[in-house]
């Protein structure tokens, strides 16, 4: 039997679509949860010198279509999240409370207006036509689940937790 290991910190963000596939696909694992204050000491050990890192012995979980082309829509649409997830980083690291983060509440809120509204509307309005053209099955891509489904899936949680309601005009996503 493949043995996994996923190192990432005690936190959610980057690890957490790979945790819940290992459990969706009851596929043991070693969730090492990494202590922030233990980073500067494996920084160097890891490739690229960044995490989350998966480290395994044979072969690779497969939420990632089940043809070449669905393969490929799902990378694509993954591909714009990045996007819009850099289009939106001011005010993410100022709601999650990042280190660089000291910002008031009135600030977030002009922040938020600037940037994650905008761009929440032109992603998420992409979002829903896609799913529309998809037959409103419950999946973006496809009829089965995709990895990129629990990515838009956990984006949806964490933002609604800072911004309750950022994705009520986009009910066919939110489904």
């Amino acid at each position: 039997m493949s043995a996994y290991k996923l190192t990432y910190f005690d936190v959610r963000e980057f690890a957490e679509v790979s945790r819940q596939l290992f459990h969706l696909s009851d596929t043991p694992f070693v969730d090492h949860r990494l202590p922030r204050e233990q980073w500067g000491d494996l920084k160097s050990t890891m490739p690229f010198e960044k995490v989350p890192v998966l480290e395994m012995d044979g072969f690779f979980l497969s939420f990632a279509g089940r043809s070449n082309l669905e393969a490929a829509w799902i990378d694509a649409y993954a591909d714009q999240f990045k996007d819009y997830m850099e289009y939106i980083r001011p005010f993410y690291r100022a709601a999650m409370g990042g280190r660089r983060a000291k910002v008031t509440d009135e600030e977030k809120e002009e922040l938020k207006k600037k940037f994650p509204e905008p761009n929440r509307d032109n992603f998420f309005g992409a979002l829903e036509r896609v799913a529309k053209e998809n037959g409103l099955n419950g999946h973006l891509v496809g009829s089965s689940l995709s990895w990129f489904d629990l990515v838009i899936a956990d984006h949806i949680l964490t933002m609604e937790n800072f911004v309750p309601g950022f994705i009520d005009g986009f009910p066919t996503t939110r489904e």
